[in-house]
C-alpha cells in the first residue's frame, strides 16, 4: 500500500455534523471524505503553526498577570 492509497476508517460524527457534511459535499460536488481530509491536514497545519510559534516565543520574558495589569495602568491603558 502506497502513501496515496486511502485507508478506510470508522468516524462517529455528531448527526447534526453529519447532516452539515452531506449537504457540503452535495452543494460543493466534493465527497464527504475530501472535505473531512481537507479539513484534518488544515487542523494539523494550524496545530503545526500554534507549536512553532511557542517554540519561537520559548525564550521571551514571562510576565505576571498582575504585573501586566499594573503595566496597562500605569500606561493609562486602564
Amino acid at each position: 500500500m502506497s502513501a496515496a492509497d486511502p485507508i478506510r476508517s470508522t468516524l462517529y460524527l455528531a448527526p447534526e455534523l453529519h447532516q452539515a457534511l452531506r449537504l457540503k459535499a452535495a452543494v460543493s460536488q466534493r465527497s464527504m471524505s475530501d472535505i473531512v481530509n481537507e479539513a484534518l491536514r488544515e487542523a494539523l497545519r494550524d496545530d503545526q503553526d500554534d507549536l512553532s510559534t511557542a517554540r519561537a516565543r520559548a525564550e521571551e520574558p514571562a510576565m505576571a498577570y498582575e504585573a501586566f495589569l499594573a503595566q496597562l495602568k500605569a500606561d493609562g491603558t486602564i
